[in-house]
């Protein structure tokens, strides 16, 4: 399907791309826990509201 070329390339890219985004990461960390301190909460959240969509699926299909 692809040939070792664009394998090839593609590995590459992945690991360059990952390496990329730690080294941002690590220069904004500060930066990121000043601004997003309640992250955990909406993302709590929306598992919650996602879960419950679920539940509520499910106890209507019986």
């Amino acid at each position: 399907m692809f040939s070792q070329g664009q394998l090839i390339f593609a590995g590459c890219f992945f690991i360059a791309f990952v390496v990329a985004m730690i080294f941002a990461y690590r220069k904004d960390v500060k930066i990121h826990q000043e601004f997003y301190k309640g992250n955990y909460k909406v993302l709590l959240a929306f598992v919650f509201f996602i879960g419950m969509l679920f539940v509520i699926k499910v106890f209507f299909k019986r």
